[in-house]
């Protein structure tokens, strides 16, 4: 009969019996809550048998903003800034949902511009995101030398969104109807040469892993995601497409100016860490190809506008509707419900990350502890996602 008890990391078995073998008695170990300058504020409580995990919890909550329950006494372009902000990684994709969804209720046609434009920034924000965990995941592998190269392309990227909408992280640039205001004179150009630049460097922070024997050590066959775990909990974007799951919004159920765009969907069929990290950098490639296919789109459409005029108080009419996007990090839904008011009377965020880190309590059993930092890494998601 075996045991538990709680212990710290580094505590060791007592020796019993006349024989003096080692106790069998398993430890709980408690990873985190860690602060948010790692992946966030998340708990795992994992049992350990030796170096090998038993059982694995991953307990949420601890940034819990209650947005759901704010977006209730925000009218709809208030909640815009609120709905921005849970995946911190993805904030221009985070706020297409909310604007689709108002937009789908009031039966708004959104002028041409505003579609393609929209599109360009959200596959741009697509890669900033994949840059941020291409950099990050290797760190948590030891390799500390790929964030500089991936930090050099975000910002390289970071200057043309922040030059267009005026923010870094929290754009702010999605209004209902349309955008904020118009393009910057020149901006489309300088858009152009920072996808070039960053498409052309790439390949530097690619070669510095991929043919790196101890990366594909830590990663190839290790946490392997099956098509059915992805299934059962839901799991969504690119760790569902490593696992062979072929879905994409963008393809399937096309938004915004997809319908127009020829959407390649990459997947891997390992299911494990390294198919994950592949599939994230690929993923990088097509959106810059996509992001180019809007400009030139951009450069032969005449001129018009970019927004539509809206009432000083917009008001949805009563019903509900669900809009979902292809987040970087996943699905992300919004269910709107509206009682014909200024506010939404319900206003339900169906987030990617919180799906998608479900599946550690039926991944991480069996792994060894030295494996579990790379399985939680190869996940990808913002805790600010998770915890909404």
């Amino acid at each position: 009969m075996t045991t538990e008890r709680m212990v710290a990391i580094g505590a060791g078995g007592d020796l019993v019996g006349p024989d003096d073998r080692l106790a069998t008695a398993d430890m709980v170990l408690n990873i985190g809550p860690q602060h948010p300058s790692t992946h966030g504020v998340l708990r795992l409580q994992i049992v350990l048998d030796g170096e090998r995990i038993v059982r694995a919890e991953p307990i949420v909550g601890y940034m819990h903003r209650g947005a759901e329950k704010l977006f209730e006494v925000r009218d709809y372009r208030q909640i815009i800034v609120l709905a921005n902000r849970h995946d911190w990684l993805s904030a221009f994709a985070n706020e297409l949902g909310v604007v689709l969804a108002v937009e789908r209720m009031l039966g708004m046609e959104v002028p041409v511009r505003a579609v393609w434009v929209r599109t360009l920034l959200a596959e741009m924000n697509r890669v900033l995101n994949h840059l941020m965990f291409l950099g990050s995941y290797p760190i948590e592998l030891g390799a500390i030398t790929p964030i500089f190269y991936a930090f050099r392309e975000r910002e390289t990227l970071q200057a043309a969104m922040e030059e267009v909408s005026g923010g870094r992280m929290h754009y702010m640039f999605n209004r209902v109807g349309g955008l904020k205001e118009e393009l910057p004179a020149g901006w489309t150009g300088r858009a152009r040469r920072a996808v070039d630049d960053v498409r052309r460097r790439l390949p530097d922070l690619e070669n510095l892993l991929m043919d790196n024997e101890i990366f594909r050590a830590r990663t190839r066959g290790v946490g392997v995601v099956t098509s059915e775990m992805v299934h059962g909990y839901g799991i969504s974007g690119p760790i569902a497409r490593a696992s062979g799951v072929d879905f994409d919004l963008r393809r399937d159920e096309p938004y915004l100016a997809y319908g127009d765009l020829s959407v390649p969907v990459v997947r891997r069929t390992d299911g494990d860490c390294l198919a994950r990290f592949e599939c994230l950098l690929e993923q990088a490639y097509v959106s810059l190809d996509l992001a180019d296919a809007c400009l030139d789109r951009l450069a032969a459409l005449p001129p018009g506008p970019i927004n539509t005029r809206l009432p000083k108080v917009l008001k949805v009419p009563e019903g509900s509707t669900y809009a979902w996007t292809e987040n970087p990090l996943g699905i992300n839904g919004y269910y709107l419900v509206s009682r014909g008011e200024k506010t939404p009377w319900r206003l339900k965020l169906r987030s990617a990350s919180y799906n998608n880190i479900q599946v550690l309590t039926e991944l991480l059993p069996g792994a060894l502890v030295a494996d579990m930092v790379a399985i939680l890494g190869s996940l990808f998601f913002v805790v600010g996602d998770i915890d909404k």
